[in-house]
């Protein structure tokens, strides 16, 4: 698979006018390459590619790389670039990723390619992840149930006096032990007053009695990675936490069973959104609804309301919409789903009814 990502790649650059392409991003060489080590540079001509790491990643990327030449360098990976002849000539146009690459070392690889005029590029390696195949579908739906699970198993755990940080603990080895290779991201547990911050990640805060508490967090399979939403109350909920729950829950079901092909994001987007708005809480909504999962944790297509995407078979992405009360606490309720050929598979099968723990 690596081999026609590559082909994909290469066919893009004849489209784009360039001579090559420069992919220094850890995420973007593992997606084209197979490579999970941190250092290395990977380099795209029309008819050839190239990697490049140091000593160290030797036998690794032996036992990894398919569909490059593998460089293994004395020097510094950027500077040895200078002394590699291949990578050189009169007026070549070199692109890369701009939103990696800092400013230090794009400098540095201006220098090590005297002649060369380096392109910067958004999203140019991520287009092209956007439509997942069978085996990336299967990578990540194996890290949705991996997320799943642990989310089952925490539930016997949780109990009022543990700190929010001592549940992600739990929650991150269960991951671990159920075959997760890390966290997808940083593993957000916000509870009570805190469940109103949409990226409130664990703190040392005590889960206490009658606590909203808002779980997001994924797994990793593969590079693949799943991104989950559930919120629930310990103890008992009062009627407040009840409608808000709910109001979330039918915005996310009516936007889950809009997808199909041919669908906007922003469609999907304002499903949810008018629900919420017509409930009388549209302020509180203030991010959009999904976004694209895979190799890359945030990524195409887009679910808001300036989104220009539009829906194909084979996108997989979050929907998850959200109200959060300041002062209050928050809701927020989260599945990946697949587009079909008619409509979307939702990739994880824990219940959304309001649970009481």
């Amino acid at each position: 698979m690596s081999r026609e990502k590559i082909q994909a790649v290469q066919k893009q650059l004849l489209q784009e006018n360039l001579d090559g392409f420069i992919v220094s991003r850890p995420i973007s060489i593992r997606y084209l390459s197979g490579f999970t080590g941190s250092t290395a540079i990977l380099i795209i001509r029309p008819n050839a590619a190239y990697f490049l790491t140091d000593f160290r990643y030797k036998d690794q990327s032996h036992q990894q790389v398919k569909g490059a030449k593998i460089i293994i360098t004395k020097n510094e990976v950027i500077n040895e670039i200078k002394e590699l002849t291949q990578f050189h000539g009169k007026n070549l146009r070199y692109g890369f990723e701009s939103e990696f690459l800092t400013c230090y070392n794009q400098q540095r690889l201006q220098t090590n390619l005297k002649g060369t005029l380096l392109i910067p590029t958004t999203d140019f390696i991520e287009k092209f992840a956007i439509i997942k195949d069978a085996d990336e579908i299967e990578m990540i739906e194996k890290a949705a149930s991996i997320t799943d699970t642990a989310f089952e198993r925490i539930l016997g755990y949780i109990k009022p006096g543990l700190r929010e940080n001592e549940v992600r603990a739990e929650l991150e080895y269960q991951m671990m032990v159920l075959g997760s290779e890390m966290p997808a991201f940083e593993t957000i547990i916000a509870s009570g007053r805190r469940s109103a911050l949409p990226h409130g990640v664990a703190s040392t805060k005590k889960i206490a009695y009658g606590d909203f508490v808002t779980f997001d967090f994924g797994a990793q399979v593969g590079g693949y990675v799943a991104d989950f939403t559930r919120t629930i109350v310990i103890g008992k909920a009062n009627d407040k936490q009840k409608k808000i729950y709910n109001i979330v829950l039918k915005a996310q079901e009516a936007a889950i069973r809009k997808v199909k092909p041919g669908v906007a994001g922003k469609t999907l987007d304002k499903t949810a959104r008018d629900i919420i708005e017509k409930a009388g809480f549209g302020k509180y909504f203030g991010h959009g609804l999904g976004h694209g999962i895979g190799i890359y944790v945030h990524s195409k297509p887009s679910l808001s309301s300036r989104s220009t995407d539009i829906m194909k078979k084979g996108m997989v992405f979050t929907i998850e919409p959200g109200i959060y009360l300041p002062g209050w606490g928050g809701v927020r309720i989260e599945d990946d789903v697949v587009v079909t050929a008619t409509s979307c598979r939702v990739l994880n099968r824990s219940p959304k009814k309001l649970l009481v723990v």
